[in-house]
């Protein structure tokens, strides 16, 4: 494995755990109280693009840790619509 591809997973690692335990708390509680819906659908829809530009590209890190956290996000978001 090259160097370029250990830091890339390295760094998708690190953002994805790091969203983690709030997008957790989030679904658990289903308090969405204080997420700004429009900043939210943004930071969806800017993940989801990431993740196909990892896909088209063979960026592995990219997709990969864009593919975790657009399913957190995607759930937070649907909670943060329905839970209004």
């Amino acid at each position: 494995m090259k160097l370029t591809d250990i830091i890339g997973y390295l760094a998708a690692f690190g953002t994805t755990i790091s969203f983690l335990p709030q997008a957790v708390k989030t679904i658990q509680t289903k308090n969405t109280e204080g997420i700004s819906l429009a900043m939210y659908a943004i930071f969806t829809l800017g993940t989801l693009l990431w993740l196909i530009y990892g896909i088209m590209s063979a960026s592995w890190p990219v997709a990969a840790a864009n593919a975790v956290t657009f399913i957190f996000a995607s759930t937070i978001l649907i909670y943060k619509v329905r839970y209004k």
